[in-house]
This record gives structure tokens, sequence and C-alpha cells, in this order.
């Protein structure tokens, strides 16, 4: 296995094991760029999958409270 294999499964298994599934949202998916970006940044795939899931969680975060803003105002639209 390579160095950047056992990054990326390392790095697989932190978000598996930190993240719960409620909170997951926006996580896998920014962890597998920023891995991806930290690999190619200078062998730092860990950092980058650690940081990948902090800001894809922040985005799909913010992304869900604006469906839900909304949703409200179109159900305040017909009240």
């Amino acid at each position: 296995m390579t160095a950047f294999g056992k990054a990326t499964l390392a790095a697989a298994a932190l978000i598996v094991g930190v993240s719960g599934t409620a909170h997951a949202a926006g996580c896998i998916k920014g962890a597998v760029v920023g891995g991806v970006a930290g690999h190619y940044a200078g062998h730092h795939a860990v950092v980058g999958a650690v940081g990948g899931c902090i800001v894809g969680r922040h985005l799909a975060k913010k992304h869900a409270e604006e469906q839900a803003a909304q949703r409200q105002a179109i159900h305040a639209q017909y009240q």
C-alpha cells in the first residue's frame, strides 16, 4: 500500500469515527477533495482531509439554513 493510500485510509477512519451519520453532510465530500488537494500540495493528505471535512460541513450547514429560510418564507407567504 502506498503512503497516499495509507493516509487516505487513516483520514477515512478518522472521519467515520468522529462524525456521526447525522453530521456527515458535506464532510465526506470535503474530506476527499481536501485529501487529494493536500496530497498534491506537499503530501499533507490527512491534514487536507480534516480541513476539507470541516469546510464541507460548514458549507452543508450554510446551505441547509438557506433552504430552511426559503421554505419558511414560502410557508409564511401562504398563511
